[in-house]
C-alpha cells in the first residue's frame, strides 16, 4: 500500500505552538524541530529501555512533534519506533524520514521494503545515506516516488569534506531534500551549502545539531547571557538549536535524546522568537567567546 493521494496536511495536527516550515518541491509544511534516533532508540531486546523511550516518543508527539528520522544504519532504531508508535496510536500522525544504506540495488530495495513494514507505509522521506551508492539507490527512490511508495527523495552526509558533493547533488539530480551537520560549533554550512539548497527548492534537514551533546561541555556551567534570556532563551538547548532553525533556509532539525526533560528543552526551541541574523551573528560570537 502506497501513500496515494493523501493531502499534504492531512496527518498533522494544528493544535501546536511550533514553528512549521515550508518543503518547497511541495509546499507541505512541517514543524521546524523533529526528533533523531541515532544511537538513542537502538534498544529492541532491553524493556526498561523501550519503556523510557516510550516516554521520550510520547513527550515528543504531545509536545507538538511530528519528523521523526531513522535509518538501517542506527541497528534497531527504525523496528523500535515503529513498534513504540503503533503501541502509543500516534503512527498515522507522524512524517517519517528513513535512509537507504547500502550497496546494489536488491540490497536497497530490501531495506525499503522493511523500512517501510517497520512503519507501516508511513515513510515520507527516503534518503540515500551518506551518498553511498547513490546513482543506484536514486533510480530506486524515483521509482518508489511515482508509485506513490514515498512522498520525497533525499540525500544525507555528516561531514563537512561532504558539502560539496552535496551541492554538486543538489544541482544534478531532482532531489526534494538534503540532510547534512550543521551547529553553532560548526556553521560551514552557511558558506555554500544551504544556500545552494535554497536556490534549487531543496528542503533541509539538520543533523548533529546538538554535536552529539558535545556543545553542553563546551560551555560548562558558564550562564547564559541575559540577552538570550530577552529571546525568550532559557536553555543551553534552546540557544543551540535557535541558531539552527533561525536561519531561513532550514526546515528541519532532529537532535537526539533518551531523556524526557531533553525533549521538552529541545522542543521549546522551536517555539516563539526566532533571532534575526545579526543576533544569531552575537549568538555565535559570544558561545566562540566562551567555548
Amino acid at each position: 500500500m502506497g501513500l496515494g493521494v493523501m493531502s499534504p496536511n492531512s496527518f498533522l495536527t494544528s493544535n501546536t505552538t511550533l514553528h512549521y516550515r515550508t518543503i518547497p518541491s511541495s509546499q507541505e509544511k512541517i514543524p521546524v524541530m523533529g526528533m533523531g534516533s541515532w544511537l538513542t532508540f537502538d534498544v529492541r531486546g532491553n524493556s526498561s529501555r523501550m519503556a523510557n523511550m516510550k516516554k521520550v516518543l510520547s513527550t515528543f508527539y504531545k509536545e507538538g512533534g511530528r519528523v521523526i528520522d531513522s535509518s538501517p544504519m542506527y541497528g534497531s532504531s527504525e523496528r523500535v519506533l515503529g513498534q513504540l508508535a503503533r503501541e502509543l496510536k500516534i503512527l498515522n500522525q507522524l512524517w517519517v524520514s528513513t535512509k537507504v544504506w547500502t550497496d546494489g540495488k536488491q540490497s536497497g530495495l530490501r531495506q525499503m521494503d522493511n523500512s517501510n513494514s517497520y512503519f507501516t507505509n508511513r515513510v515520507m522521506v527516503n534518503h540515500i545515506h551518506n551518498t553511498r551508492d547513490f546513482s543506484t539507490h536514486y533510480s530506486s527512490l524515483k521509482n518508489a516516488k511515482a508509485k506513490g511508495e514515498i512522498k520525497y527523495i533525499g540525500v544525507t552526509h555528516y561531514l563537512n569534506s561532504a558539502h560539496g558533493n552535496l551541492i554538486n547533488l543538489i544541482k544534478k539530480y531532482d532531489l526534494d531534500f538534503v540532510q547534512f551537520n550543521f551547529n553553532i560549533d560548526n556553521p560551514n554550512a552557511e558558506k555554500n551549502l544551504i544556500s545552494a539548497a535554497m536556490d534549487h527548492g531543496v528542503a533541509t534537514i539538520i543533523n548533529r545539531p546538538l554535536k552529539a551533546g558535545r556543545l553542553f561541555n563546551m560551555v560548562g556551567n558558564k550562564p547564559l547571557p541575559a540577552w538570550a534570556k530577552e529571546m525568550g532563551i532559557e536553555t543551553w538547548a534552546a540557544y543551540f538549536l535557535k541558531f539552527i532553525v533561525a536561519h531561513p533556509g532550514i526546515t528541519c532539525a532532529i537532535p537526539a535524546t533518551t531523556q524526557v526533560a531533553h525533549v521538552l528543552e529541545n522542543m521549546e526551541a522551536g517555539r516563539g522568537y526566532m533571532p534575526t541574523a545579526s543576533e544569531r551573528k552575537k549568538m555565535y560570537d559570544h558561545f566562540k567567546s566562551i567555548s
